[in-house]
């Protein structure tokens, strides 16, 4: 017996995905595990996320080769020691109420003879797996997103990384910054949950940390660099995650610009931040983006493992046919959860418990509880 498995990865790239495809692939090829289950595997890469199912025409050569990439273990062997996606990926949403492509999407899934679609991606890429699931297509989901905001599982892939990149960037700017006598305002990613934030800020020894789920307010975050400047502190750093709003405000847009599904692209808190702290306090204030840099780069060890881990999973949950399911990581053990379950909702810091809104930053207490 015979079956053909496609992955993809959907949404913004991390590191993370390619050692998840490579032991996706590894395992499924695995001849071992082929003869004790007397079945094989064939396992092909979809290019570009569902862009490539939707864009791929089965029945012309030449289009095959652009959107499909043929996977065997010579040719994943390297690929989790790389950031981004081999694969390539896309925000493309094939049930995009504004130019719906399901149809053709699940055409051409039956065209390419799939047995079963495994979806590497955050939030809206695994919303797509789930509504096909509901269409009765075999699907299971591997969670990433460097913000770790998907419900249902303690880790996503990319956001280990991505924390070490921001505590490393913020060590380079705290040497100029101190230098200098500066603030500076680091804006990093985060639309609706401050993981990145939080603990990156922490990490990194931030004075003053600003995330989605508490909003802020300026001449309150002033009065704190004010009252530092007097202990006889030479700069402070403060780390803002994209997402974070002023009290009374929405939050910062680089343009009203939407993707395929729905989202505007968020950014400019960092600038408006810096030169509101600077006019009030009067001290001179810089802003860095981090941006993109937090996506890039090598993968930490965690997310070359959790990667590893995840993409082994993932096959278990082909060979046992659990399919509407997304690999998670909970209580320290690989486990999984209903599609429907990781989107419910967001993995949302607590403010109750984790972040002192007082301080800006995060709580002095981890055992005594807050009353």
């Amino acid at each position: 017996m015979s079956q053909k498995i496609a992955i993809l990865t959907g949404g913004g790239d991390c590191a993370g995905l390619n050692s998840a495809v490579k032991w996706v692939t590894k395992t499924a090829l695995d001849p071992q595990l082929a003869a004790h289950r007397n079945e094989e595997f064939e396992v092909i890469g979809i290019k570009d996320g569902w862009k490539g199912l939707i864009e791929v025409d089965p029945s012309d050569p030449e289009s095959s080769r652009r959107w499909i990439e043929p996977l065997d273990e010579l040719i994943v062997r390297t690929w989790d020691r790389y950031g981004g996606t081999n694969l390539g990926t896309s925000r493309t949403n094939p049930f995009n109420p504004k130019n719906d492509q399901s149809a053709r999407c699940l055409e051409n899934i039956q065209a390419l003879g799939l047995t079963a679609i495994v979806a590497i991606g955050g939030e809206d890429t695994l919303s797509v797996a789930h509504k096909l699931h509901n269409l009765g297509q075999k699907v299971v989901g591997i969670p990433k997103t460097i913000d770790r905001d998907l419900y249902a599982t303690d880790y996503t892939l990319g956001y280990d990384t991505a924390l070490n990149v921001i505590t490393e960037e913020v060590d380079r700017l705290r040497t100029t910054a101190g230098s200098h006598n500066r603030i500076f305002v680091v804006e990093v990613m985060g639309r609706h949950a401050g993981w990145l934030a939080l603990e990156g800020g922490q990490a990194a020894g931030a004075h003053i940390i600003l995330i989605p789920e508490h909003d802020f307010d300026v001449g309150k975050v002033a009065g704190l660099l004010e009252k530092r400047r007097g202990a006889g502190v030479r700069y402070d750093v403060v780390v803002v995650s994209e997402g974070a709003k002023v009290s009374g405000h929405e939050e910062v847009y680089l343009s009203d610009k939407t993707d395929g599904f729905g989202h505007k692209v968020l950014g400019g808190i960092g600038l408006s931040l810096a030169k509101e702290l600077e006019r009030l306090t009067g001290f001179e204030t810089r802003h860095v983006v981090l941006s993109h840099i937090q996506r890039g780069g090598q993968p930490s060890a965690r997310d070359r493992l959790m990667g590893r881990y995840f993409g082994i999973a993932a096959v278990d949950l082909i060979l046992e046919e659990d399919f509407g399911r997304m690999v998670s990581y909970r209580n320290g053990e690989i486990a999984s959860v209903p599609l429907k379950q990781a989107i419910e909702k967001l993995y949302l810091v607590d403010t109750l418990n984790q972040y002192d809104v007082e301080r800006y930053n995060g709580r002095r207490s981890s055992l005594v509880p807050k009353p």
